[in-house]
Order: structure tokens, then sequence, then C-alpha cells
């Protein structure tokens, strides 16, 4: 299986060293546009999983879903 990232590497590849279009290097390599263009972002969860740390560091014995309610 190979990793979208992977993926995306082959595309600039093909892109860069033998001058191809996105939509061909796409097609060559058998990937979609969209996966080549999706730009992942990510949420910042920080303090969340900190205060989480800290409820479960005072009550031991709470689950995940008891800390859940303390939030």
């Amino acid at each position: 299986m190979v990793t979208p990232g992977a993926k995306r590497e082959a595309v600039a590849h093909a892109r860069e060293h033998h001058g191809l279009s996105e939509r061909r290097a796409c097609s060559l390599v058998g990937v979609s546009r969209r996966v080549i263009r999706y730009q992942p972002t990510r949420v910042d969860d920080a303090p969340l999983r900190a205060r989480l740390r800290e409820l479960a560091a005072e009550r031991r014995r709470f689950g995940y879903r008891r800390l859940g309610y303390l939030l």
C-alpha cells in the first residue's frame, strides 16, 4: 500500500523531471488530482489534551467517558 504522501512525491517528480502536466502525471501514477491538491489541516488541541491529562492524574479511576463529562 502506498501512502498519499508517496503518491504526491511521485507526481511532483514526474512534473519536475519529465515536464508533465499535473493531469498527465496524476493519470500515470494512478491517483486522483484531489489527493494531490488536498491540504491537510491539523486542529491544535494541546490545551484540551493537557486538561484531560490533569483530570486523569487527579481521578485515576475515571474512564475516558467520565473525564469527558468533566471537561
